[in-house]
């Protein structure tokens, strides 16, 4: 079994001594010769040392509490590590610490969109270097209206509540009116079994509004619409209201009405944007 001295073997000749020179002084020159201008310099634990960067975590990512720890990583730009209190606690869990946007205050982009906050701008500039995506100024874009939830089609029977539901995103807060086929009277009107209802949300710089029409009757059949206006324009959106008596029903069946429903159930969930309003 061959023996080894020096990390080379018996059997090997030792190298000759002007190659061992040469060796050790390329080896001095790579320690001592300065890193290029604009180089980022090492850092870290010596065992990170030699190893490429890592990029940094975005939000909603687990992340190390303690800046000297290197488990999870650590958060990007404007984002710092804090406990996620947010779960159900009282059944056990332990929140876990994720990044987190330092700012919450929204502001406008330069391609015209309202961004919830720094982070989610900073975000989509990176999925897009080509657009070139800049803080047009804080505070959210001012726009007309948009209608981020339409009313859909429906159908139902005689005696039946329907409700229509509208949510529309603009800047400065849009209001909602509804009418009925091509009049321009605003409902509900002097009409006792239509009403309406308002609030702002889900989103910040949003607005919801129903239309609810108890106990149904043929003559309510027909195209309702949602009109949203602010200063800088408005928007409306169409939906319409087929009326069937029990009759109409029996007769027809209801597996040839559903595509009179059209309200998909992927599109019933909850629609929210994560990068912008």
């Amino acid at each position: 079994m061959p023996q080894c001295s020096q990390g080379f073997p018996l059997t090997m000749p030792p190298p000759p001594a002007a190659a061992l020179a040469l060796s050790v002084l390329l080896l001095l020159l790579m320690v001592r010769t300065p890193l290029p201008t604009g180089a980022r310099p090492s850092s870290g634990p010596d065992y990170l040392r030699g190893c490429c960067w890592e990029c940094a975590n975005l939000e909603g990512q687990l992340c190390d509490l303690d800046p000297s720890a290197h488990f999870y990583g650590h958060c990007g730009e404007q984002l710092e590590c804090r406990l996620d209190t947010g779960g159900d606690l009282s059944r056990g869990e332990v929140p876990e610490p994720l990044c987190a946007c330092r700012s919450q205050s929204p502001l406008c982009g330069s391609d015209g969109h309202t961004y919830a906050q720094i982070c989610r701008l900073q975000e989509a500039a990176r999925a897009r270097p080509a657009a070139n995506l800049t803080v047009a100024h804080p505070g959210p874009c001012e726009s007309g209206p948009q209608i981020v939830s339409h009313p859909y089609d429906t159908w139902n029977v005689t005696g039946q509540d329907v409700i229509f539901g509208c949510e529309v995103f603009a800047y400065p807060m849009a209001s909602i009116e509804w009418r009925k086929d091509g009049l321009d009277i605003q409902l509900p009107g002097d009409d006792p079994h239509i009403s309406v209802q308002f609030r702002g949300g889900p989103q910040r710089f949003e607005v919801t509004g129903w239309l609810q029409i108890q106990a149904v009757r043929p003559s309510d059949e027909g195209t309702y619409r949602c009109l949203a206006r602010n200063a800088l324009g408005q928007v409306e959106a169409p939906a319409s209201l087929t009326v069937l008596t029990p009759d109409q029903l029996n007769s027809t069946g209801i597996p040839q009405l559903r595509s009179l429903n059209l309200v998909p159930e992927e599109e019933t969930e909850s629609q929210e944007s994560d990068d912008y309003y």
